[in-house]
C-alpha cells in the first residue's frame, strides 16, 4: 500500500471503547510496516477521550505526525475533540466510500472510527483507503481554505 505521506508517522489514540480496534490497526500498520506514535490510552480501563485527542492532534497539526487516526465508541467525542483544534479535519468514517471522500474531497488529516459500530475488516478496508487516497485539490481547496476561524 502507498500512504499519502511516506515517511511520517500516523498519530493513533482511542478511548477505552476503541483500545481493542486501535489494537488490532495498529498491529496492521506493523505487519505493513507503517510507523505509528500510539498517544494511548493503553488499556480497557474506563477514561477520558479528549486526553488522548489533543496531544494526537498537536502532533498532527505541528506536523511530527500525519496522518492521525483516532476512535471511540460513536467515533463523535473524540472527532468534536480533534476539530477544536484549527488545523485538524477529523473525519467520521463509517464505510470506505466516506473514508475516500474525506480525503479527496475534504483533505481530512485524521480518520476517526466509530470502533463499537464497525467490525473490524471494514475499519481496516477504511484504513487503506483513507491512508493511500490522495487530496484532489482544485475547487476544494478553497473550500477548506475557509474552514479555520478567522482570527484564530
Amino acid at each position: 500500500m502507498s500512504i499519502i505521506c511516506p515517511g511520517k508517522k500516523i498519530a493513533i489514540c482511542s478511548d477505552h471503547a476503541g483500545y481493542g480496534l486501535k489494537s488490532i490497526i495498529e498491529g496492521y500498520l506493523e505487519s505493513q510496516e507503517i510507523a505509528y506514535e500510539d498517544f494511548g490510552t493503553y488499556g480497557t480501563e474506563s477514561c477520558d477521550y479528549p486526553d488522548y485527542a489533543h496531544p494526537a492532534a498537536v502532533a498532527v497539526e505541528e506536523g511530527r505526525c500525519y496522518p492521525g487516526i483516532a476512535m471511540c465508541g460513536t467515533g463523535n467525542g473524540i472527532a468534536m475533540t480533534l476539530n477544536k483544534h484549527q488545523g485538524i479535519r477529523a473525519a467520521l468514517c463509517w464505510n470506505v466510500d466516506i473514508a475516500r471522500l474525506a480525503r479527496e474531497h475534504n483533505d481530512a488529516n485524521v480518520l476517526v472510527l466509530p470502533a463499537r459500530f464497525i467490525d473490524p475488516a471494514d475499519a481496516l478496508a477504511i484504513v487503506d483507503v483513507f491512508l493511500s487516497t490522495p487530496f484532489d485539490g482544485g475547487r476544494h481547496e478553497r473550500r477548506i481554505a475557509k474552514i479555520p476561524v478567522a482570527g484564530e
